[in-house]
């Protein structure tokens, strides 16, 4: 009974997440915070093209990157993985690790454009 019990959550899992990667980026609202097991705020909210549209972003790879041997690839993109395919919970190397990584790529642009929230509770909001 066990077994099924396991295997039929096994199943369950790999299914949602399936689902999930079907998903296209346009349909996001939420960051997806998956891979903290308690996280401290809640998932920032971000809906990807009314973001892009008022940032006036066109290329995908503002955002989704790539790297190689530390450089920024600029013909490069990562728009059909998920943050958490590269970056684990905690930095690697010189890789950092996904809250770093949320937070360097997306407050780190607001500060240079001089524009969008840069505080905690302007991107993960109580709802």
């Amino acid at each position: 009974m066990n077994k099924r019990v396991l295997l039929g959550i096994a199943m369950v899992t790999v299914g949602v997440f399936v689902l999930a990667s079907a998903y296209s980026q346009e349909d996001i609202t939420h960051i997806d915070h998956r891979m903290f097991s308690q996280p401290q705020r809640p998932s920032a909210i971000f809906n990807h093209d009314e973001h892009n549209e008022k940032a006036e972003i066109e290329e995908c790879n503002e955002c989704h990157h790539v790297y190689e041997d530390g450089q920024k690839l600029e013909d490069e993109s990562s728009e059909d993985q998920l943050c958490m395919e590269c970056h684990e919970l905690n930095d690697m190397d010189r890789r950092p690790g996904l809250m770093k990584a949320y937070h360097l790529n997306c407050k780190g642009c607001h500060l240079k454009a001089k524009k969008g929230p840069i505080l905690c509770g302007e991107c993960h909001v109580k709802e």
